[in-house]
C-alpha cells in the first residue's frame, strides 16, 4: 500500500501555479501534432503540415469546450441548472472525455467543410493521434490524486488522501492510462499504418476506447455525486461508452463490407 502525496502543481510563480494536469493537455496536443506530421510527409498522404497543423488548433477548441460542455451536463447536470453560469467556471476544473469526443467531431465536420475532406478521411488520420493525449490526461489524474478506484485489498493498492479516507483504492488512472493510452496507441498507430477501408480506423478507436473505458469503470469509484446510473451496477462512464462500442462495431462492418476507399 502506498499514500499518494504527490504536488499536483508543477510550477508556482507566485499566484500563478501550473498544474501538472494542463501541462498534460500541452503534451497531448503537441504529439498529435507530431504524429499528424510525420504521416503527412509521407509520399501520397493527402495532407499538408499546414492542414495538420489547423486540424490540431480546431481540435483542441473542440476537447477544451466539448470537455466543459460534457462534464457539466453528463456529471453535474443538476448544478448547471442551478447556476447556469457555473459552466464558465472551468478555473474549477472538471472535463468530459466524451464531451471532448463531440467537441472533436464538431471541429472534423467544420474541417471536412473548409477544406472538402471527407468527414472520416479526416476521422481516420486523426483517430491514431489522440491516444497518447489520453493516457497523458490519466497520468495529469493520478498525479492530481483524482478520479481514484474502488478499494482493494491488492498489494499495488493507493491511499489516495483526497477520498476523505486511508483505504487503499485501485490506481485506476494508471489502468486507463495503460489501456486507453499505451494500448489503444499501439493498437491504432500500426493498425492504420497499412491501407484500410474509409471509416475502419474510426471504428476501431471507438470500439477498442468503448471496451477499454467500460472495462475500468469496474475498478473505478463511481463519481460521488451520481453513483450508479443504472441497473445499480453501471457508472455513467460505462453508460456514455456503450453507444461508442456499438457505433465503433457498425463502422467497422460498413468498412469492410464496402473496402474501396475514395
Amino acid at each position: 500500500m502506498w499514500v499518494h502525496e504527490i504536488d499536483p502543481i508543477a510550477v508556482a510563480l507566485g499566484p500563478l501555479k501550473i498544474h501538472w494536469y494542463g501541462l498534460m493537455y500541452l503534451v497531448g496536443f503537441a504529439s498529435a501534432w507530431y504524429l499528424g506530421v510525420r504521416r503527412a510527409r509521407r509520399s501520397g498522404s493527402g495532407w499538408t503540415e499546414e492542414q495538420v497543423s489547423d486540424l490540431i488548433f480546431w481540435g483542441a477548441i473542440g476537447v477544451v469546450l466539448g470537455g466543459r460542455f460534457g462534464y457539466v451536463v453528463f456529471y453535474n447536470f443538476g448544478q448547471f441548472l442551478d447556476d447556469p453560469l457555473w459552466l464558465f467556471a472551468v478555473w474549477e476544473g472538471g472535463m468530459s472525455f466524451h464531451g471532448g469526443l463531440l467537441g472533436v467531431i464538431a471541429a472534423i465536420g467544420y474541417f471536412s467543410h473548409k477544406y472538402h475532406k471527407s468527414y472520416f478521411d479526416i476521422g481516420d488520420f486523426v483517430a491514431p493521434l489522440i491516444p497518447i493525449g489520453l493516457g497523458a490526461g490519466r497520468i495529469g489524474n493520478f498525479i492530481g490524486g483524482e478520479l481514484w478506484g474502488r478499494p482493494t485489498d491488492q498489494t499495488w493498492g493507493v491511499v489516495f488522501p483526497r477520498a476523505g479516507d486511508m483505504i487503499a483504492r485501485h490506481p485506476s488512472q494508471l489502468y486507463e492510462f495503460a489501456l486507453e493510452g499505451v494500448v489503444l496507441f499501439t493498437v491504432l498507430w500500426f493498425y492504420s499504418a497499412r491501407p484500410r477501408p474509409r471509416m475502419a480506423v474510426s471504428g476501431m478507436f471507438l470500439l477498442l476506447y468503448g471496451i477499454f473505458r467500460s472495462s475500468v469503470e469496474f475498478f473505478r469509484q463511481p463519481d460521488i455525486q451520481l453513483g450508479f446510473v443504472a441497473l445499480d451496477w453501471l457508472t455513467m462512464g460505462q453508460v456514455l461508452s456503450l453507444p461508442m462500442v456499438m457505433l465503433g462495431a457498425v463502422l467497422l462492418v460498413r468498412a469492410y463490407r464496402t473496402p474501396v476507399a475514395g
